[in-house]
C-alpha cells in the first residue's frame, strides 16, 4: 500500500489539524513538517508553543462545538490530532461519523480519554483490567461518602483535568472539603464530578509508550512497544522522567499486555502514553492519553525516533521504529514566577555537557509551576542521566524582564 502526501500550501497539500498547541504538540509539528504535511495549530490563546512552527494558527474556544465547527469546515484538514482534553469531543464524533476527517486515534478514543470516567470504567468494567478501588462523586456529600468507603490516605481528581491541576492526597476526613474545593477549581471543564482512587502500594509508576501503526506490506495495524519510561511526580504533574525503567519480565509482559489492552479497545493508529502502576511482577492501569505524553520527552535523547516522530509516522500511515540507542533522562523547567515576556539565561553552562540537550517551549506566559523548558541527558545510567538532567536544568535561570 502506498501512502501519498502532497506538498503545504499548495493544492495538493495534506492537513492536520492540531487542537491544542502546547509544547507537546510543538514537536509533532516538527516532526510533521519534515514529511512534507501543512499543519493548521488552534489553541485558548494566542502564540502558544505549536503555533509558532505550525503553517497557520487560530485561537478559539475548542469546548465550543460552533467555534470548532467553524473551524473545522475552514481549514478542511485530512486528519484532526487533539493534543488537549477540553475540546468539544461531540463535534468530533459527528466529524468521524460523516467521514469529513480522520480524528486521531479515534473519536471514541478522545471522547473516553477526556473523562477519567469514561476511561476507568473501560479499563475496569469493561476490559477487567486491574485497577485501583474507586468510586465516582458529584456533590460534596456523596464525596464524603466516596472518601470515607475508598478509606485514608486516597487520591481524588476531577474527572477532566491533567498535568495534576484540581488533584490531592486526602489522608485523613479533616481533609476531604478541602480537597473538593480544590478539585472544583482544578478541572479543565469544571463538570462538578470528581475520581476517588484508593492507594496502591507499589515500587514505581512508569509510562508505557504504544504504538498503533500500519505493517507497510499489509495495511494491518500492529502494536510496538517503546522500553518503560520511570517518572517522579510532584501533586500529580511530572517532574522528571528517565529511560529504560527496570521491572522484571514478567511485570514488563504484564504491562504490555495491559497496554495492548486498552489501546485496542481504543483504537486508531498512533501513540499512546499508557500510566501503569508496578510492584514486582504485578501491574495495575492508572491512565491513558491518546497521544505523546510528557514523560515521553524523555524520548528526545534516547530513541532514534522519538514519541513525536513516532506519532506522526504513525497518523500518517508510515512505518515506526521504536528502537532505543541510549540511557537517558529529562528534568522540567518551571517558570517559577507568574510573569509574560520571560526571558532564559545560563544555557551555554546547561549546555556544556555534550550528552545534554534542551527544548525551550516558548510560552508567552509563565507561571509558578508552568513548565517552561525541559533538559535532557544520556549517560551510561538511569542514575547518572538523571543528575546531569537535573544539573543542566539547574543552569537555565528565567528572568523578568
Amino acid at each position: 500500500m502506498s501512502v501519498t502526501i502532497g506538498t503545504p500550501l499548495q493544492s495538493s497539500a495534506f492537513k492536520v489539524l492540531l487542537l491544542g498547541s502546547g509544547e507537546l504538540g510543538k514537536e509533532v509539528v516538527i516532526s510533521l513538517q519534515r514529511l512534507g504535511v501543512e499543519v493548521h495549530a488552534a489553541d485558548r490563546y494566542d502564540h502558544a508553543p505549536a503555533m509558532q512552527v505550525a503553517h497557520y494558527q487560530y485561537t478559539l474556544n475548542m469546548a465550543n462545538p460552533e467555534e470548532l465547527k467553524q473551524l473545522i469546515a475552514q481549514v478542511k484538514p485530512h486528519l484532526i490530532v487533539p493534543e488537549i482534553e477540553a475540546i468539544a469531543t461531540e463535534v468530533l464524533v459527528e466529524i468521524e461519523a460523516s467521514q469529513t476527517a480522520t480524528i486521531i486515534p479515534s473519536a471514541k478514543a478522545v471522547y473516553l480519554t477526556m473523562n477519567r470516567e469514561g476511561i476507568r470504567r473501560l479499563a475496569a468494567e469493561e476490559l477487567g483490567l486491574p485497577t485501583s478501588a474507586y468510586r465516582f462523586a458529584d456533590s460534596l456529600e456523596s464525596f464524603r461518602a466516596a472518601c470515607d468507603d475508598i478509606g485514608y490516605p486516597n487520591f481524588v481528581k476531577p474527572v477532566m483535568s491533567s498535568s495534576g491541576k484540581g488533584q490531592s492526597r486526602v489522608k485523613s476526613f479533616a481533609e476531604v472539603d478541602a480537597a473538593w474545593e480544590y478539585a472544583q477549581t482544578g478541572g479543565r471543564v469544571n463538570q462538578g464530578k470528581v475520581i476517588v482512587e484508593s492507594q496502591i502500594d507499589f515500587d514505581f509508576e512508569i509510562t508505557l509508550l504504544t504504538v498503533r501503526a500500519k505493517n507497510a506490506e499489509t495495511g494491518e495495524i500492529e502494536t510496538q512497544y517503546c522500553d518503560p519510561i520511570g517518572h517522579r511526580q510532584d501533586s500529580g504533574d511530572y517532574v522528571e522522567s528517565w529511560q529504560p525503567q527496570a521491572m522484571t519480565a514478567v511485570a514488563l509482559e504484564e504491562a504490555k499486555r495491559i497496554s495492548h489492552k486498552v489501546t485496542t479497545a481504543l483504537g486508531g493508529c498512533g501513540i499512546f502514553g499508557v500510566e501503569l502502576f508496578v510492584k514486582g511482577d504485578k501491574v495495575w492501569f492508572s491512565e491513558v492519553s491518546p497521544r505523546p505524553h510528557d514523560t515521553g520527552l524523555v524520548t528526545l535523547a534516547s530513541q532514534y525516533q522519538s514519541e513525536f516522530e513516532l506519532h506522526a509516522r504513525a497518523i500518517l500511515g508510515l512505518p515506526v521504529n521504536t528502537t532505543r540507542h541510549s540511557i537517558a533522562a529529562s528534568t522540567v523547567i518551571y517558570a517559577g514566577v507568574d510573569d509574560t515576556n520571560l526571558s532564559f539565561s545560563g544555557l551555554n553552562l546547561a549546555l556544556a555537557n555534550p550528552n545534554t540537550d534542551l527544548r525551550l517551549f516558548g510560552k508567552p506566559e509563565g507561571f509558578k509551576r508552568r513548565r517552561m523548558g525541559v533538559a535532557t541527558a544520556r549517560a551510561e545510567t538511569t542514575d547518572q542521566a538523571r543528575e546531569l538532567a537535573q544539573h543542566a536544568a539547574d543552569q537555565v535561570i528565567v528572568n523578568q524582564n
